[in-house]
């Protein structure tokens, strides 16, 4: 994908003791790193030329941060790359070489309280992503002992109401100290409720393909050029950043960030599948399905890492 190519780019160019810290830059298919900070200039020069030997750069500045704008069929092609890569469009090896401890995996319902439910599955994503990003875990055989609650946990009865995987997403979603999830709020089938919305967004771009089963279509032929709709140009962007967005909450130890990234991406797929292009037979294009199928299969692979479920229908 094109953040780990570009980290690799990055990397071999200035040495990998950096970390190029990546960032989106103003438009789809730009980039922004802090590296430049951390070299001398004639490094930085260095920098620039290895880059734009890059075919697949089309420009690569440096005003303070380093702006990298790869050019459109490199972003255009993000469509192919991912589909074709399934669950491992999520996977790089931007975090190789570092350990990380994979506590062993613990039943929601069997925790005490919102604050144990949310630590201990903030471990497991942790640790989940890490691996994904490169990390080796160290898997623990020992579990760990939780006391019995002093009062009934409210956890089982959320997950009873609102069902395993929303209260999976929400828990997720919850940063360090956050509230804790309202069973009544993350049951709701409205677009408001990431937990519903991530879930919404793959069946949204799962339907397309459906439908195009139906009129005998499927993606084929790919030519970049013709996916330039400001919409699928955005979805495109988002989709880019998937591996770079698990490594970097793998790095910081929080999930609760790829959880959001997720339901960024989820919001520019249903704004995107909601457009002519995707909805009018006659706009239906090979390109375009190739992006549907990209998006269904990001956010298969991102709400795999978080251990909920992507329906086909919603």
């Amino acid at each position: 994908m094109i953040t780990a190519d570009l980290r690799r780019a990055l990397l071999a160019a200035a040495g990998p003791g950096h970390d190029p810290l990546l960032r989106p830059g103003p438009v789809p298919g730009s980039y922004t790193s802090g590296l430049p900070f951390h070299l001398s200039r004639e490094e930085q020069k260095a920098l620039t030329k290895r880059l734009e030997t890059e075919p697949w750069i089309a420009t690569a500045q440096i005003t303070g941060y380093l702006t990298v704008a790869v050019t459109h069929d490199a972003l255009a092609t993000e469509a192919v790359r991912i589909t074709r890569a399934g669950p491992a469009c999520a996977a790089s090896d931007a975090l190789a070489g570092r350990t990380t401890p994979a506590p062993a995996s613990t039943d929601l319902t069997a925790a005490p309280d919102w604050p144990s439910a949310r630590a201990a599955l903030a471990a497991q994503l942790t640790a989940r992503l890490a691996g994904t990003a490169g990390a080796t875990t160290i898997f623990s055989a020992e579990r760990s002992m939780v006391p019995p609650p002093a009062t009934p946990s409210p956890v089982p009865a959320a997950v009873a109401y609102a069902g395993p995987d929303a209260v999976r997403f929400a828990l997720a979603a919850t940063p360090p100290g956050g509230a804790p999830p309202k069973a009544e709020v993350i049951a709701r089938h409205v677009l408001g409720n990431p937990a519903y919305a991530v879930r919404y967004a793959h069946a949204a771009a799962a339907a397309v393909l459906r439908w195009a089963a139906s009129l005998d279509s499927g993606p084929g032929g790919f030519r970049p050029r013709l996916l330039t709709a400001p919409p699928e140009l955005a979805l495109l962007g988002a989709l880019s950043w998937l591996p770079e967005r698990v490594a970097m909450a793998a790095r910081r130890g929080r999930p609760d960030e790829f959880a959001g990234y997720l339901a960024e991406l989820a919001a520019r797929t249903i704004d995107t599948m909601s457009t002519t292009g995707f909805t009018t037979i006659s706009s239906i294009s090979s390109e375009r399905l190739w992006l549907a199928d990209a998006a269904r299969t990001g956010l298969a692979a991102g709400l795999e890492l978080l251990g909920v479920d992507a329906p086909e229908r919603i």
